[in-house]
């Protein structure tokens, strides 16, 4: 195959909450129509949120790896998975988005290596930056949080209608300093990054980063088991999951889909959970299926075309999860608060 041929990855990385799905929806919807894409959307939880927040299209295929990240436990399933979207599928463009908490070097050595080398090339690397977590300091002295900076060769600045003038200046002029000069920093409103960053980048020259202990220790033997769920729990249960990690743990719930929610309930009781809280999910409501995503104490609430089953994914630091229920707390309180009766 020669360079020409090609296929071109881009990985969008950034941390927990940083508008990563939200930029690629942008760019999904500025798609040329003669062009299909892949993305492959890698989650820290269990369950798996990102993919029931994509609408289904014939010309852009989605692919979602729970319960892990790319570059330690699920590295053998994302090669498989690949292998398989770029046969199968053969896509003109693939996105990859890690997990918030993933590291980008595992990520980068794998579509660097002999495998995909001759097959794919990897584009300019894009951060997402919520200027709010250089205010958060468990967030701003996060290995991980400082290496998707540091290896990105472009910066996006997110979430800036939930931040303030003065943080949005302090996060240029934070991405200003990052040695070598990045190649653009754009600040994107709701999202909207122009698809010329996108299709008009260039072969990624992203400097190479060790592997931080903490992912090294991740490390585990390969099972496609358990990774993905093509059924719906019964009516009446509920499934719950749960997994830990690099300093966060998960929650993970899933619903049979005729079971409805309360949609005012719903979000006052997510609401008041703690805003550390980093909560994803998809519902089937008192006002049709809705879309809900929280960060930083935000929550937003939109339609949504999922139907396969109601789910919820909450992420918090080890630090502060007694201020959350576990998942059987959760599964308790939803129940009693917010699910309609009869249902």
């Amino acid at each position: 195959m020669t360079a020409a041929a090609k296929v071109p990855v881009h990985i969008i990385t950034g941390f927990l909450g940083s508008g990563k799905t939200t930029l690629i929806h942008s760019l999904i919807e500025q798609k040329p129509v003669d062009e299909k894409w892949a993305v492959l959307v890698n989650e820290f939880g269990q369950i798996g949120i990102d993919q029931a927040m994509f609408e289904s299209r014939d010309d852009v295929v989605i692919k979602d790896l729970p319960g892990g990240c790319l570059c330690c436990q699920l590295a053998f399933v994302l090669q498989a998975a690949l292998v398989n979207l770029l046969a199968r599928s053969k896509p003109d463009r693939v996105i990859i988005e890690p997990s918030g908490l993933g590291h980008p070097a595992g990520l980068l050595d794998l579509l660097r290596g002999e495998a995909f080398a001759e097959v794919v090339e990897v584009r300019d690397i894009i951060a997402t930056l919520d200027p709010r977590r250089l205010d958060d300091e468990r967030a701003r002295t996060h290995d991980t949080f400082q290496d998707q900076l540091a290896i990105a060769d472009a910066v996006a600045l997110t979430m800036l209608d939930h931040s303030t003038p003065a943080q949005r200046q302090a996060a240029q002029q934070f991405a200003e300093t990052l040695w070598p000069p990045r190649k653009w920093i754009e600040p994107v409103a709701n999202g909207e990054l122009p698809l010329e960053r996108l299709t008009g980048s260039g072969h990624s020259h992203a400097r190479e980063l060790a592997m931080p202990s903490e992912h090294r220790a991740l490390s585990a033997p390969p099972s496609l088991e358990g990774s993905f769920f093509d059924f719906p729990p019964a009516k009446g249960a509920v499934q719950q999951e749960t997994g830990a990690a690099l300093g966060y743990t998960s929650f993970g719930l899933r619903w049979h889909p005729d079971e409805r929610f309360d949609l005012d309930r719903l979000a006052h009781y997510l609401g008041e959970l703690p805003s550390s809280a980093r909560l994803k999910g998809v519902f089937h409501t008192s006002s049709g299926w809705q879309r809900i995503n929280r960060a930083d104490g935000a929550l937003d609430i939109e339609s949504s075309a999922w139907r396969q089953d109601s789910r919820l994914e909450v992420i918090i630091p080890d630090t502060l999860a007694t201020s959350v229920p576990d998942a059987s707390a959760l599964a308790a309180q939803l129940k009693q608060k917010t699910l309609l009766p009869g249902d």
